[in-house]
């Protein structure tokens, strides 16, 4: 497997990349702790963080 630099992604870069490669926990909790350290964002279960892609995959459609 081809070594990943998550650090360097963008939020957004890293997002594509676990919304593309759900196996890869690493990155999936590298992004989850980017998450959290935004303001005004406060993940607290798997059912909110699955809320939220929702809501912005449909803003992402309206647009």
């Amino acid at each position: 497997m081809t070594d990943i630099n998550l650090a360097a992604m963008s939020r957004e870069q890293l997002r594509d990349y676990v919304k593309n490669h759900p196996q890869d926990q690493v990155a999936f909790q590298a992004y989850m702790d980017r998450l959290q350290d935004e303001p005004g964002i406060e993940i607290t279960s798997m059912d909110q963080f699955e809320q939220l892609v929702r809501e912005k995959i449909r803003q992402s459609q309206a647009d």
